[in-house]
């Protein structure tokens, strides 16, 4: 079989979610709860429908991964005094406590996999992946499987 991206990106990802539920197991984050926390350090207060968008997640999972942040203390939801049927997330203090920590094992991990790799592959790896993001965000999957 030839090599398959599909094949690599899945065991990187797969691989990515058991690290990080190991080193945030102390602070009582999972893997799943991330993206969202992630997402909400930049653009604190968007709606769980943004949220949702964004993360190419559907509604019913960013409503179960919102609750389990809200369970722990992570977020507040709030409607937004605008539209009474959207909730705006927000973090809590103590979700922005753990910022710094959250991005250092993201970075940690970023490190171990680059290790050992030269500068200029590890730019082409970006590179390549980026594009290889932006195609998929405009891509047709209906006219992609026509060409099968």
């Amino acid at each position: 079989m030839k090599s398959s991206v599909g094949r690599l990106v899945s065991i990187l990802y797969r691989k990515n979610q058991v690290y990080l539920n190991v080193v945030l197991k102390p602070l009582h984050i999972t893997a799943s709860e991330v993206p969202i926390l992630i997402h909400l350090f930049g653009r604190d207060g968007i709606s769980q429908e943004e949220l949702s968008s964004f993360l190419v997640i559907d509604k019913a999972a960013t409503a179960r991964v919102v609750q389990s942040l809200l369970d722990k203390g992570f977020l507040l939801k709030e409607k937004d005094p605008e539209d009474r049927r959207a909730n705006r997330i927000f973090l809590t203090e103590q979700a922005r406590q753990q910022r710094e920590t959250i991005f250092s094992y993201l970075q940690h991990w970023t490190d171990f996999l680059t290790a050992g790799i030269d500068e200029a592959s590890v730019r082409t790896m970006f590179t390549v992946l980026e594009a290889m993001a932006d195609k998929v965000e405009n891509a047709d999957f209906r006219e992609l499987g026509a060409h099968v």
